[in-house]
Formats: C-alpha cells, sequence, structure tokens
C-alpha cells in the first residue's frame, strides 16, 4: 500500500470514530494518542544504522525525538509525537515526502502503546566534561572488555554531560547490571544507576582515546614504523592484469603516488568473495562494487578493485570539504571557532546536511572547494568532483570521487601532510556508528578515523582501522568499500543493510589477512 493511501485510510477511520461513535467513544478516541514508525526489527544493529541514516534528512527538531524503542522481542524506530490522530497524520505527510524523496521506506501511524524504553547504566552527570572523562578512563580500565566499546559520555538537552553504559536494554536486566557494577565501584566512590536512552550525542569514547604522539610513527612490535616512507621498490614494477588498463608509476617524493594495481593472491581472494555474493544475490547484477586496502606502515596497496572507477561520493565527500576549509583556514580567510567547530562536529560525526551546506558557504560554495582541492591538492584528488550543496532531501547523487582519492586522502591524513590535520583526525574519530569496526569481530580498541555515505543507490564507507598488535602496538591501513545501484531499491532498510553487511564482511577479511601478516590481536 503506498504512502498517500495508508495516510487516506488512517484519516477515514479517524474521522468515522470522531463523527458517529457515541460521546463516551468520542471521548475515547480524542483521549488517543499516536507516534510515527519507521523501522521495526528484531536485529538492533540494523535499526542503530537506520537510525543514523534518518538523521541526515531531518532537522534538529525532529532528531530530538526520534527514539529506539523495544516491544517484544523487537525494536523499532519512532518519532515521539504524542499527539491526536489528525496532527500526527499532518506530521506523517511531511515525514512522507522527506523519505519519499531520500529514497527511504515509508512510515506509518502507531497508537502510543505496546513500546517500551530502552536502558542504560549511569555513573554521573554533570556540567565538567574533563571530569568525566577523567571518571571515564578509570572506568574503562575498571570493568570488562565487554562494556568498555558501549562506554560513552553524552551531552544531555540541557547543558550537562552523562557518563553511560549504552546498553539499551529492558528495565529489569539493566537495572541487574547497574547493582553488580555498584558493588564493583562502591570502593571507588562511583555511583552507579540506571537511565532512559534518550538519543543524546555522544561527545566522548573509546575511539576518541587516541595517542596521536604515536602518530604516524606507529609501534609495530619492538620496532618503529615510519609511515611517512615511499613506495618500496618491488612496488614500483608495472603490473599488467587482462581485467585493467595500464597505470602510472608512482609520482615523485613529496606527492601521494598514483597507485599500482596490486596483482596479488589476497585480492584475488576477495574478487573470488565478491564473485559468489553476486552469484547469491547478495550484490545484484546492476550494481557496481569498488574496493581498495593500503597499508599505511609498510606504504603499498594490498587491494585494487575498480578503484580508478568514479562513484556517488555521498556524504563521503565531507572530510574532502572539511579540507577545503581548513585550508582557508590555515590561510587566515577565516577563524575556526565555536560556531564553526560545531559544525564540523556536527557535519562529520552526526553527517549533518545542514552544517555542511553552511561550511560550503565558508567556502565559497560547491565549485570552490572543488577549485581549492585541485589546485592545492590535485596529487591527492584525482577524480573528485563537488557539484552541489547537499539537497534538502539529503540525496547527494552529482558529488563524485574515485575509491583511490579516499585512500590519497586518509593516506596524506594520517602521514600529518595536511592543514588542520589532528582537528581532521579528531572529527572523523568521533564515536558513530559505521562499516567497518562496528558488528565485525575486529577486536575493540582498534581506533577507528572514517566516514560513512549513503544515498538511495549507494553504501560506502572509507577510513582508516589501527588495530593493536600481540606486542603491544598498533598497525595501521586504510579501507575503502562502496556498492552503487543503477536503481532505486524496492526496499531501502533492507538494502541499506545487507549492503553494510557485505562491507562489514569484506573489512572482516581484510582483518584476518592483516592479522596473519603483521601479528595484530
Amino acid at each position: 500500500m503506498k504512502l498517500f493511501e495508508k495516510v487516506f485510510l488512517f484519516c477515514v477511520l479517524q474521522f468515522f470514530f470522531s463523527s458517529f461513535l457515541v460521546p463516551a467513544g468520542l471521548e475515547a478516541a480524542k483521549r488517543e494518542r499516536f507516534d510515527i514508525i519507521y523501522i521495526l526489527s528484531k536485529d538492533l544493529g540494523r535499526v542503530l544504522d537506520y537510525k543514523e541514516e534518518l538523521e541526515t534528512i531531518f532537522g534538529p527538531k525532529v532528531r530530538k525525538k526520534l527514539k529506539i524503542v523495544g516491544k517484544g522481542d523487537k525494536y523499532a524506530i519512532i518519532y515521539d509525537a504524542n499527539d491526536s490522530a489528525r496532527s500526527v497524520t499532518k506530521t506523517l505527510v511531511e515525514h512522507g515526502e522527506l523519505l519519499r524523496k531520500a529514497g527511504f521506506d515509508e512510515a506509518w501511524a502507531t497508537k502510543d502503546q505496546g513500546f517500551h524504553s530502552l536502558y542504560n547504566v549511569s555513573y554521573g552527570l554533570g556540567p565538567n566534561l574533563n571530569i568525566l572523562i577523567k571518571k571515564y578512563k578509570k572506568l574503562y580500565s575498571y570493568l570488562g572488555k565487554e562494556v568498555r566499546k558501549d562506554l560513552f559520555i553524552e551531552r544531555t538537552n540541557y547543558g550537562n554531560y552523562t557518563l553511560i553504559y549504552r546498553r539499551r536494554g529492558d528495565k529489569y536486566s539493566t537495572t541487574k547490571i547497574a547493582k553488580h557494577h555498584g558493588k564493583l565501584l562502591r570502593k571507588k566512590r562511583i555511583r552507579v544507576s540506571v537511565t532512559v536512552e534518550n538519543n543524546n550525542t555522544v561527545v566522548y569514547g573509546e575511539s576518541s582515546l587516541i595517542n596521536d604522539k604515536g602518530d604516524p610513527n606507529v609501534i609495530v612490535g619492538k620496532k618503529t614504523v615510519n609511515t611517512r616512507k615511499r613506495i618500496t621498490s618491488h612496488n614500483k614494477k608495472r603490473v599488467k592484469t587482462a581485467s585493467r588498463k595500464k597505470k602510472e608509476p608512482s609520482v615523485k617524493a613529496g606527492k601521494s603516488p598514483v597507485f599500482l594495481a596490486s596483482d596479488n593472491a589476497f585480492e584475488k581472494t576477495i574478487e573470488s568473495y565478491i564473485n559468489n555474493l553476486r552469484r547469491k544475490g547478495k550484490i545484484a547484477g546492476d550494481e557496481a562494487t569498488g574496493w581498495m586496502v593500503y597499508d599505511l606502515a609498510s606504504d603499498k596497496p594490498i587491494i585494487d578493485i575498480n578503484a580508478d572507477h568514479a562513484f556517488q561520493a555521498a556524504s563521503m565527500i565531507k572530510p574532502f570539504v572539511a579540507l577545503a576549509f581548513f585550508h582557508q583556514a590555515k590561510n587566515g580567510k577565516f577563524i575556526y571557532g565555536p560556531r564553526s567547530r560545531r559544525k564540523m562536529e556536527a557535519m562529520i560525526q552526526r553527517s549533518n546536511n545542514a552544517a555542511t551546506n553552511w561550511i560550503m558557504r565558508q567556502v565559497g560554495g560547491p565549485a570552490a572547494c572543488e577549485r581549492i582541492l585541485k589546485k592545492y591538492y590535485g596529487h591527492i584528488f584525482k577524480r573528485t568532483e563537488i557539484t552541489e550543496y547537499i539537497p534538502a532531501n539529503g540525496r547527494t547523487y552529482k558529488n563524485k570521487a574515485l575509491p583511490s582519492d579516499y585512500v590519497r586522502f586518509l593516506r596524506a591524513l594520517w602521514n600529518k601532510e595536511l592543514p588542520y590535520g589532528k582537528e581532521i583526525r579528531r572529527l572523523m574519530a568521533l564515536p558513530g556508528r559505521d562499516r567497518l569496526y562496528h558488528g565485525t569481530p575486529i577486536p575493540q580498541g582498534t581506533l577507528v578515523y572514517n566516514k560513512t555515505g549513503s544515498t538511495a543507490h549507494l553504501c560506502g564507507d572509507m577510513g582508516i582501522l589501527v588495530p593493536k598488535t600481540r606486542n603491544g602496538g598498533r598497525y595501521p591501513y586504510a579501507i575503502v568499500g562502496i556498492i552503487e545501484r543503477r536503481s532505486r531499491p524496492a526496499n531501502y532498510g533492507r538494502w541499506m543493510d545487507s549492503r553494510g553487511k557485505v562491507i562489514r564482511q569484506i573489512s572482516t577479511l581484510v582483518y584476518k589477512e592483516m592479522k596473519k601478516e603483521h601479528m595484530l590481536l
């Protein structure tokens, strides 16, 4: 049933009840309250991913009312309207139009009943972020590894900060865990309580524990590997393959290389894996994919599959926009102050489109962003195109980039070759869901610098993973995964979830290969 048909039927039923029920029934109908529901699933990960996508098309007022709730063994995303049938119908039409333009699935109205809140464990609340960060680091060492990955500091709606274990569980089981933690932390004089999941913005988490002093000289075992070194001689050989055109040799020292085809056994394993997914229908015939993995420690490509094919950039273009802004800030065009910092965080961490357009306008517009990148960083951005602001519906299709452009950017970022590079790394490491680490068996404690991208035609992620080694060091590598289809999927939520899982599967395979080669945990 189409959205307008659902809305029409909903209105007819409400008119019938309000017009023909006896007075007692009429009063009951007036008292009924309704919410809007966007997805209902047993898979919490799928719901969390979908919420991240929804927040890119709605404004702050709507985002504050988006809640993840439980119902039996399922989870749902609702707009907590708690309003009359008439008001909710109007809101449903407005939201439905945004969802339709963005390629999302239809929403529907539901009575405000049957759902229950989700709960977290809280370890403190207050206005001083630094105090909570100190407490966070203590708890990170006190509590078990299952807690660490979901230990966060959030910003509340009232200007405070709260330190929580984001469990998103039912009240009974969460209370049980809170009592257990209370006993463990009693001697540390840390109070423990239960709090409702409120969709607060995360400001600090596991990925915030970045030792920037060890970057880019990452300790691997007992020796230091300098990631600034150039491509080794055996990588400079031109590799011929039947499926690729010849590639240029790397550029002169001091500039990012034009990557050579890796043509190794592991790349063939990944190609075989992707072909098998196509045979099973998990990647459709009208879907193109691009994959690139780059070893930042040894400075060489590991996987190069369609790395020079232009794909929609979607929100993965946003770190490039940030670079254009920071280039101008470095040259004194404007000051990177509190307001622009908030806009940057909204653009990168929460993928806020209005914030992105604000940053673009400061630079001079999309064309100015592209001009700066091509003029001053042309050795990185070979075929990046920034031609449009993010449209009102949040679905940008015209901006494009190569997988190899992302890797060149990540390589320069890791090697501290970009203006405000430390700040860009901080922004890209802010806690949030990704498709490279979350939902994979990659060990907790892995540092993640990333940016996802999604449209009704594209699912992607690009970033740097820095896992721990068995000898107490870390080993960095960049990874890009993109799946793009020609037509819109019939069910956006299901398509986005399944393709996100494909990227996670590839990321897992890459980690296992790197683990064998570099003694990762």
